[in-house]
């Protein structure tokens, strides 16, 4: 009996994330569509069957997105100093472990964003552009941010993979010039969040299926793109495109990118784990990323 429940709370968490997946890449797609977010003409011709997949927090940028996002709204007092206490133990623990724990990135990232159910999509969106300017526009690591130039450079298409609130995560990508990105989806009603997510976070498996959602709907060769990231958890991501890469990876990633042949870059300390050149990553494409954020609790 128990063998069938385990094997039913894995189809069920597999379809979750197959849900959070396409509507992230519906999202994501629909939203560049709908604002003409034509990216800025590339200086080489455009390559339609490549693009690069980034995942945000710690590879992308220093830290986590949701944490400065959360102190941003506690400075708004959408909620009190004790509860952004949490966050803060929370980040100190991924900024000195270097390491993701599934569940304390579901635990903190729900609760950072139970105080929004209720809100509206375009109060929240305001908000996190001046979170962005205030907190985050100085946590980007130069290093990542090269390496997104060089395909867009090369006239491909750069996404943020992430599980990040899906507003945020446009933001981000706006900000620094890249295509789009693939976040958290939360179900609204008239523009306003109800307090559920669709499907799940977008996190481990559900990254995977975001990626190939997306792949589909743009046209991409996924052998052709790269994916970024610095999570075991991004593994799933990592695996379905064409080249992958280890960025200021936890231990877990390091091994398997070891073990698997692919290249590595730390920026923490300046190291470089394994060189990587311009033809190699974009000979075979992009990569992908990310971790966290559900607008999908009430405000307790």
């Amino acid at each position: 009996m128990s063998a069938w429940r385990g094997r039913d709370k894995s189809q069920e968490l597999e379809r979750l994330a197959a849900l959070a997946g396409e509507a992230s890449a519906e999202a994501a797609h629909a939203r560049v569509v709908s604002e003409a977010a034509e990216p800025p003409a590339p200086p080489a011709p455009p390559d339609l069957t490549a693009a690069a997949f980034f995942d945000v927090d710690n590879t992308m940028m220093m830290g986590a997105s949701i944490f400065y996002f959360a102190r941003g709204l506690a400075a708004r007092k959408f909620f009190t100093s004790s509860d952004l206490a949490g966050f803060v133990w929370g980040q100190i623990k991924f900024r000195l472990g270097g390491r993701e724990n599934k569940e304390d990135i579901k635990t903190h990232r729900e609760r950072a964003l139970s105080f929004v159910a209720g809100r509206t999509v375009a109060e929240l969106t305001s908000i996190s552009e001046e979170i962005y300017d205030e907190l985050m526009a100085d946590k980007i690591w130069s290093g990542t941010r090269a390496l997104a130039q060089m395909h867009l450079d090369a006239g491909q298409r750069v996404w943020l993979v992430t599980a990040t609130p899906i507003e945020l995560a446009a933001i981000i990508s706006r900000r620094l010039g890249l295509t789009g990105a693939l976040g958290t989806v939360a179900e609204t009603r008239d523009g306003v969040y109800t307090g559920r997510l669709v499907g799940d976070l977008l996190h481990g498996r559900a990254k995977a299926h975001a990626v190939r959602a997306l792949a589909s709907r743009e046209g991409l060769n996924l052998k052709r793109c790269t994916a970024y990231s610095d999570s075991a958890n991004d593994i799933p991501m990592l695996s379905v495109v064409g080249t992958a890469v280890a960025v200021n990876p936890d231990g877990g990633l390091r091994d398997v990118a070891r073990a698997r042949g692919w290249e590595i870059r730390d920026f923490r300390t300046g190291r470089k784990a394994a060189k990587i050149g311009v033809p190699s990553v974009l000979g075979a494409g992009a990569l992908a990323g990310a971790v966290a954020a559900g607008m999908a609790y009430r405000r307790r």
